[in-house]
């Protein structure tokens, strides 16, 4: 079977085989690839709508004990830098995302040794008690084994505690490259994949909302971008047949390399990081044909910029992603795209050829 006889089948209705897949990655025509991205896309989304969210993206701690090669963002336990947010400075962030009509805030942190999960069931009542109309999505799968290990819990306890204070989903985050080789290569300390899945079917289960990432570019091959995209599609596929639900949105986008990781691996080795635009817009669309089982799929404004994000739209994606106000993580590692206005993102979707409509976390739409 050819790349176009395999997409051919998929816009008739059927799926895309692993044996296929790097094939189709690496050879099928542009033009068709996105032809099947846009078949894909009409089956879970509005044709002719994109949507957004009006969020806030916190980081509550910058403290980390993970050591990804990669991150910038973090600091160990006692630099001068270190820093955990207080109840005032959150009070602050949470009141100018409900003055801009905000109705999430993404919390996500470092593995912080020194707050336990008190200081989490604590945070997440304040937030609960004080600001009902914005919904916590919060702490990726490592946050969540990192305070398992710390308290001697099962992760699906932990989980459990952190629901009932409050929590109603977890975001991708951590997920980097699902493929265990280039984890052991960039975050050897952090969640290995089978992990990441698991916490996540958990969250599933207890019928949390999540989302799932991939980060590309550390200068690994197709065949390991493949596997992690199948490592999702299984996942999916299982937690829908025992649960009824699964990840609702997926989100793609290129290392930023302009960091120590940059230095450790690419400049020695002489590999190539990162993705320029095409290769990003070419890899969200196969993300759309295999993820057939992910209903939407969420272009990356923060690391290529609104009018990338913008053509991702035309490709294959259906949402925009979030407003986010601030940025702190990737903008540390070097994209220059930190925040977003409501206004910027609406524009950017009538510029694409759709209408834009605001949405919940759960896609529904406001």
């Amino acid at each position: 079977m050819t790349p176009a006889d395999a997409l051919k089948m998929v816009r008739d209705g059927g799926r895309l085989s692993r044996d296929m897949a790097e094939a189709v990655y690496v050879h099928a025509a542009t033009e068709d690839l996105e032809a099947t991205a846009k078949a894909v896309r009409a089956r879970h989304a509005t044709p002719g709508v994109a949507t957004y969210l009006v969020d806030r993206n916190v980081n509550y701690t910058n403290v980390c004990i993970t050591d990804c090669t990669f991150c910038e963002f973090y600091r160990r336990p006692g630099d001068k830098e270190a820093y955990v947010l207080p109840k005032d400075a959150m009070r602050t962030k949470l009141s100018e995302l409900r003055a801009a009509g905000g109705t999430r805030v993404l919390l996500q942190g470092g593995h912080n040794p020194d707050l336990r999960i008190a200081w989490y069931e604590e945070l997440l009542r304040f937030l609960t008690d004080e600001f009902p109309d914005i919904r916590p999505d919060a702490f990726s799968p490592p946050e969540i084994e990192h305070l398992a290990r710390l308290e001697g819990l099962s992760t699906r306890d932990v989980l459990v505690r952190l629901r009932d204070a409050g929590l109603k989903g977890l975001p991708g985050g951590g997920g980097e490259m699902l493929d265990d080789e280039i984890r052991r290569r960039v975050s050897p300390k952090k969640t290995m994949s089978a992990e990441w899945l698991r916490i996540m079917g958990e969250a599933h289960e207890l019928g949390l909302s999540t989302t799932v990432t991939m980060v590309f570019g550390f200068g690994e091959e197709v065949r390991h971008r493949c596997n992690a995209f199948a490592a999702i599609r299984d996942r999916q596929d299982l937690s829908i047949a025992r649960f009824g639900r699964g990840f609702v949105g997926f989100a793609s986008w290129p290392l930023q390399h302009e960091s120590r990781y940059g230095e450790l691996w690419g400049l020695k080795k002489g590999v190539k990081l990162g993705a320029e635009p095409d290769e990003y817009l070419r890899h969200a669309a196969f993300a759309r044909v295999w993820l057939d089982n992910v209903p939407h799929m969420q272009a990356s404004w923060p690391t290529m910029g609104v009018d990338v994000a913008a053509r991702a739209l035309l490709a294959s994606c259906d949402d925009m992603g979030g407003t986010m106000m601030e940025e702190n993580v990737v903008s540390q590692a070097g994209s220059v795209h930190a925040s977003a206005s409501e206004t910027a993102l609406r524009d950017a979707i009538i510029g694409a050829g759709f209408t834009p409509r605001k949405r919940d976390t759960e896609y529904a739409l406001i």
